[in-house]
């Protein structure tokens, strides 16, 4: 695990760079005197976004409005009987496709906001691919569009998954005080670390298996990693069956473990579900070497020491990889994979799924670090949910979360939440369960069976 220090020199060097470097901005947002209108997509996208049809609200049809702006496509939808507040969904990766879509808020909070009497407001952003700086600009023009087009909201709140959890931590620091709340889930809230713990995984794979394959080749999958799997003991492994690793593919796992949020209950299990995946996601796509297409181009392994390190000692062995872009990782400035420094400027209470290694729970503790350095631990109420996919909640786990956000924004009393950085607490076995639906463990929902029912 890379130790806090290392984290704090990145960080300082940041803020460094900002005082002594006039650092241009790569895939600048589009300027006042951009040559396309601003009602079409920019050259090389089209957009895809069919009518909304009305929900309603105690046999009422809210108002749709639908257009684009600044590029982007959008949705808003305001209820019967507005209660004046606002709230903007940020939507995750939406891959490296040239194709604009909008989604409205999701987990059953379509119609639950809309019942509550708040508007919503969804954007495409005005680029696909992992580009941070065109959702944080999107969002925040569309909320400036919603006040010409319906009225100027009394409170703005800010939702979001993914991806959309980067854009959100970046917009409280982007734009301080404009919303009034947060509500992160899976989000990528450790910024870079997320393509270290990418970059991670492929190197000390191939190190424990004894193959040399980085930079990745474009047959990685077909030709290095059925060598990894078959030296590590990783091809039959499926989750919920026998654990066919031999003590390197153990040793992975634990080091995976470690880096992806420590010791926790459903960690094994939630190996198993990822180990494929991880390996899928270090092929280079092709798209483009630009930042947002190519975001992986910040990630190091420089800073990090490995638990456990044997049988191999993998700190001495292991591919050292220096940051491709030094200047991407440590511009202080907002870009397309851009520094959140952890000064949330209003609540935020985020969700992460415990065994998630797409984003992984180390983004949690990340940006808690980050909050705790600046003071603002008082702001931030994390929240962990026994499942181990991508962004798996629940309606019951998501909107109780909306509805303790709502109460502190309202009523200044700060929620109840989950420590996400003490060892012994996260490892305790029933850490989690306070804030998880059981009735979807009941149920047997999606990967809730791989862990043991809460007490």
């Amino acid at each position: 695990m890379r130790s806090r220090s290392a984290r704090l020199l990145i960080r300082y060097l940041a803020a460094g760079v900002a005082m002594t470097l006039a650092i241009s901005v790569a895939g600048a947002a589009p300027a006042a005197t951009d040559p396309v209108p601003g009602d079409q997509p920019l050259p090389g996208y089209t957009i895809t976004n069919p009518p909304l049809a009305p929900a309603l609200v105690n046999g009422v049809p809210s108002t749709v409005y639908q257009g684009v702006h600044e590029h982007a496509a959008y949705d808003i939808e305001v209820p019967p009987s507005w209660n004046g507040e606002l709230v903007m969904w940020a939507h995750g990766y939406r891959g490296q496709g040239f194709v604009l879509t909008v989604d409205p808020p999701g987990y059953g909070m379509r119609q639950k906001l809309l019942d509550q009497g708040y508007a919503w407001a969804a954007s495409s952003y005005y680029a696909n691919g992992y580009d941070i700086k065109a959702g944080v600009v999107s969002t925040r023009g569309l909320a400036g569009l919603f006040a010409s087009v319906v009225d100027r909201p009394h409170r703005t709140f800010i939702v979001g998954v993914s991806m959309g959890g980067h854009i959100i931590g970046r917009s409280l620091e982007q734009y301080p005080g404009f919303y009034e709340g947060a509500l992160p889930m899976c989000g990528v809230l450790g910024d870079h670390d997320l393509f270290d713990f990418f970059l991670d995984y492929n190197v000390v794979a191939q190190d424990l298996a004894d193959v040399s394959a980085y930079p990745v080749p474009a047959d990685y999958l077909t030709t290095a990693v059925p060598q990894i799997q078959a030296a590590l003991g990783l091809a039959g492994l499926r989750p919920g069956g026998p654990d066919t690793t031999n003590d390197l593919g153990k040793q992975l796992r634990e080091i995976t473990i470690n880096r992806s949020g420590g010791q926790r209950p459903g960690d094994e299990a939630a190996f198993s579900v990822w180990k494929d995946f991880l390996f899928s996601i270090a092929v280079p796509n092709g798209a483009g070497t630009g930042l947002a297409q190519d975001p992986g181009q910040v990630s190091t392994n420089l800073f990090t020491r490995y638990t456990p390190a044997q049988p191999v000692n993998v700190n001495r062995s292991v591919q050292r990889v220096p940051a491709e872009n030094w200047k991407a990782r440590l511009n202080p400035l907002l870009t397309e994979v851009p520094i959140i420094f952890g000064r949330p400027s209003a609540p935020v209470v985020t969700l992460h799924d415990l065994g998630d290694m797409f984003v992984p729970f180390s983004m949690e503790q990340a940006y808690a670090q980050d909050v705790a350095r600046h003071g603002r631990s008082a702001s931030v109420v994390q929240r962990a949910i026994r499942a181990a996919q991508h962004c798996e909640f629940t309606p019951t786990e998501v909107g109780t979360a909306w509805d303790d956000l709502v109460r502190w924004v309202n009523g200044g009393v700060r929620p109840a939440g989950d420590n996400v950085t003490d060892a012994a607490t996260v490892a305790a076995a029933d850490y989690g369960c306070r804030f998880s639906d059981r009735a979807a463990w009941t149920a047997g929902v999606g990967t809730r069976r791989l862990y043991a029912a809460c007490p």
